[in-house]
């Protein structure tokens, strides 16, 4: 019953590539999750691998602290997201003595790994709460 929490915040990919990779490891056990992030071809899969990595690496820390024992394998990807950061804005010299604006987009994203038994008892309490 182990669960680990791991962020990246301000890191220089746009939400909307980040989301992408995030889609394929969502549910997925943590190392089959870095398997996919390893051969990923988007290059927002290497910041997400070392995410992933430091979630595991978390888990590890919080089971020594609390005296419990941690299968690797066990761990799961309950919940991955990207919100988005700060947008840097920057100006590009056009025709004409004209300027662009380009946005640079920035994201924060979160991972979430869990032994079954913490994500088996979440939506058991979900559905308790709606009814």
């Amino acid at each position: 019953m182990v669960e680990s929490i791991a962020r990246v915040r301000h890191i220089r990919v746009t939400p909307q590539k980040a989301r992408r990779v995030v889609a394929l490891i969502k549910g997925k056990q943590a190392e089959e999750a870095l398997a996919i992030l390893k051969f990923a071809q988007q290059a927002a899969s290497e910041p997400i691998y070392k995410l992933v990595h430091s979630a595991i690496a978390n888990a590890r820390v919080t089971a020594d602290k609390n005296g419990e024992s941690l299968d690797e394998a066990d761990l799961y990807v309950v919940n991955a997201f990207v919100d988005e950061g700060t947008t840097l804005k920057r100006f590009r010299p056009r025709a004409q003595g004209r300027a662009f604006q380009i946005k640079k987009r920035t994201s924060h994203i979160t991972v979430v790994l869990s032994t079954p038994e913490t994500a088996d008892a979440a939506p058991a309490a979900k559905k308790k709460a709606s009814k």
